[in-house]
C-alpha cells in the first residue's frame, strides 16, 4: 500500500478547479476465466460526481483499480482528457486516491501523512506546510496536524484521506467505499460533506459503493453495475423512477413486481392483464399482444384507495389482502397480497388521521400510471 501511495504522491500538481474528462472503451479484465469487467463504456464528464454502483463482484472496483492503473485492462481502453491512460503508470495519471481502508501510516503524524506526496514530489517544507494547512481546512479538521491516527475516529481518518488525495491538487478523485466502515449516523453526515467537498474543488469524482442511499445521495450520475457490465447509466431520479430493467428496479430502492401479460397499447402506455385487471404501464417498446412482462412500481407510490388522497393523474386499481402491517416511525409498512399470490408492499405516511390497516382486511390499491414501469 506504501507503494500505491508513492506513485499518487509522485503526480505532478495542476491547478484545481477543473475537473478531467474520463473515457472508457470496450473496457475489459479477466482473471483466468472469469469476466470481472465486460465490455464497460461510459463517458464521465468533466467536474461530475459519478459513483459505480453494484453489488459485490459486479466489477466497480476492478474498473476503478484499472483508472487508477494498479490493474492493466485486458481489452479496451481509458482515456483521460482525451488521452490513452492504459500504458501510463500510475504516478503519471495525475489522480487522487482514497481506498476503502485509508491507509494511513500510523507512525506519522496527521500533518506527515497529509503532507506525504508533496514530499515525494520535492516540494519545499514552506509550501508543503501551507498545502498541508489548506487542507486540512478543507476537510474542517484545523488544528489536528500533530495528531497520529490512532487518535482519531473513524470519521475523522476518512477526512485526513481525503486531504492526502486532494493536497496535491489532482484534477480526477477516486474512492473506494471510504464510508464503509463508519456507522450509519456518521456516514450519512459525511455523504453531505463529500456533496460540499466536490463542489468544493470542482473536480471529477468517480466513487465506488454498493450503498444504494449513498449513490443517490451524492451523485450527479450513477452507473449500475451487475456481472462486469453497465445495467444503466442516469441521473438519481432517472434511476429510481425509470429503471431500465428488472436487476436496477430491484437494486436502486425497493420494488414491488407485478407478472402481467400484454392486451393491448395506448401510444407509449402498455395495457396488461394482472389478476384479473387491467394496469397500464410506461413502455418505451412495442412488446406483442399475449407477451408475459413483468410491471414495477415503488412501494410509497401506492395508496389505499379509500383512504384521503385526491388523485389528478391516470390511476391503476387492484383488489388485495393485507397479510402483514408494521409501524416504522415515520411509515406504516403494509405486506399486500393480490388473488393470484403476488406479494406487494405498501408504505404510508404514519399520521393519525390515516387510519391503520388489519391483517386479514380486504382492500383496493390504486397508484398512478406514470409509476408503473415495464422491465
Amino acid at each position: 500500500m506504501a507503494a500505491e501511495l508513492k506513485l499518487m504522491g509522485e503526480a505532478g500538481m495542476n491547478d484545481a478547479g477543473r475537473g478531467a474528462s474520463v473515457t472508457l472503451a470496450d473496457l475489459e479484465k479477466r482473471y483466468d476465466r472469469v469476466n470481472a469487467v465486460d465490455g464497460v463504456s461510459l463517458d464521465i464528464l468533466s467536474g461530475e460526481f459519478l459513483t459505480l454502483l453494484g453489488p459485490s463482484g459486479s466489477g466497480k472496483t476492478s474498473t476503478l483499480m484499472m483508472i487508477a492503473g494498479f490493474e492493466t485492462p485486458t481489452a479496451g481502453d481509458i482515456a483521460i482528457d482525451g488521452t490513452s491512460v492504459v500504458a501510463m503508470p500510475p504516478y503519471r495519471r495525475n489522480i487522487g486516491m482514497v481506498f476503502q481502508n485509508y491507509a494511513l501510516f500510523p507512525h506519522l503524524t496527521v500533518d506527515e501523512n497529509i503532507g506525504f506526496p508533496l514530499k515525494q514530489r520535492g516540494v519545499p517544507k514552506a509550501e508543503r506546510a501551507k498545502l498541508v494547512a489548506e487542507a486540512l481546512e478543507l476537510v474542517h479538521l484545523p488544528g489536528y496536524g500533530e495528531r497520529y491516527p490512532r487518535q482519531l475516529s473513524g470519521g475523522q481518518q476518512q477526512r485526513v484521506a481525503v486531504a492526502r488525495a486532494v493536497v496535491f491538487k489532482p484534477r480526477l478523485l477516486l474512492m473506494d467505499e471510504p464510508l464503509g466502515a463508519l456507522d450509519k449516523q456518521l456516514r450519512e453526515n459525511l455523504q453531505l460533506e463529500m456533496r460540499r467537498l466536490h463542489s468544493d474543488l470542482g473536480i471529477t469524482f468517480i466513487y465506488v459503493t454498493h450503498d444504494q442511499e449513498e449513490a443517490l445521495t451524492m451523485s450527479d450520475r450513477i452507473a449500475v453495475m451487475n456481472d462486469g457490465k453497465v445495467a444503466q447509466v442516469g441521473s438519481p431520479e432517472d434511476l429510481y423512477d425509470r429503471p431500465s430493467d428488472r436487476f436496477v428496479a430491484g437494486f436502486i430502492g425497493e420494488s414491488n413486481f407485478l407478472p402481467a401479460i400484454v392486451r393491448g397499447m395506448e401510444d407509449d402506455v402498455v395495457i396488461a392483464e394482472c389478476d384479473g385487471a387491467l394496469i397500464r404501464a410506461m413502455c418505451p417498446g412495442r412488446p406483442a399482444s399475449g407477451d408475459k412482462v413483468t410491471l414495477t412500481t415503488r412501494p410509497e407510490r401506492l395508496r389505499f384507495a379509500d383512504s384521503a388522497w385526491n388523485a389528478t393523474t391516470p390511476q391503476n386499481r387492484l383488489s388485495v389482502t393485507v397479510t402483514e402491517a408494521v409501524f416504522a416511525g415515520e411509515r406504516c409498512r403494509y405486506m399486500l397480497q393480490a388473488g393470484d399470490g403476488t406479494s406487494m408492499v405498501l408504505k404510508e405516511p404514519s399520521s393519525a388521521a390515516i387510519r391503520r390497516r388489519a391483517i386479514g382486511e380486504r382492500a383496493e390499491i390504486s397508484w398512478s400510471v406514470a409509476d408503473t414501469i415495464l422491465v
